[in-house]
């Protein structure tokens, strides 16, 4: 009797576990609703934001990033090779939208960045983002060449939708006939500034 209770307890432990795997993974792969009130930023807009204090020698990579959402966190690995590969070329920065407050100091000793940490909510607005995490990269005077997704999967695996990257690398390259899929310009993730699913 004791040992069919441990096996029914475990099953119902691991079945229970499953589900929860099950609806995280289904809830990521769902859309951000887009707010009432949302004003869409257009490819080719200028972004005027004196947080941005740019002098024009290179591109800037905006992470637009909430601690507290588990994308957002998901996703910091990826973000850190970015900032690996591309960091001689590009001015990166982290947007914090958070309701609670932290410091640069506790952004960077937490995720061991080294870059600058902005906590300017007008960037969100001025750039046309409404959910964390999300890439947003200015050519070199400040229009908006790409806003979307890092990938479509959840820890970034996936090169051949690794929209952040092939953004970079067609900045980069000059490139101005880039064309995204849905998915790469479509928000998911957490919804500004509370980190609702």
């Amino acid at each position: 009797m004791k040992k069919a209770f441990v096996f029914f307890w475990l099953i119902f432990l691991f079945s229970g576990i499953g589900y929860l795997f099950w609806y995280n993974d289904i809830i990521y792969q769902l859309p951000t609703p887009v707010p009432k009130d949302y004003k869409s930023v257009e490819t080719g807009s200028l972004i005027v934001n004196k947080a941005l204090n740019n002098n024009h020698s290179k591109p800037i990579f905006l992470h637009f990033f909430n601690p507290e959402c588990p994308c957002s966190r998901f996703n910091m690995k990826h973000f850190k090779s970015l900032v690996k590969e591309y960091g001689d070329l590009i001015n990166f920065k982290v947007v914090v939208l958070s309701p609670k407050s932290f410091t640069s100091e506790d952004i960077q000793n937490k995720f061991d960045l080294q870059i600058p940490i902005l906590f300017d909510n007008t960037l969100a607005s001025a750039c046309g983002v409404y959910s964390t995490p999300q890439a947003v990269l200015l050519d070199q005077t400040q229009h908006l060449y790409y806003r979307g997704n890092y990938n479509t999967t959840r820890y970034c695996t996936d090169e051949k939708t690794s929209f952040a990257k092939i953004a970079l690398s067609g900045l980069l390259k000059k490139q101005t006939n880039l064309v995204f899929s849905e998915a790469a310009l479509k928000s998911y993730g957490c919804t500004l500034p509370d980190c609702k699913q």
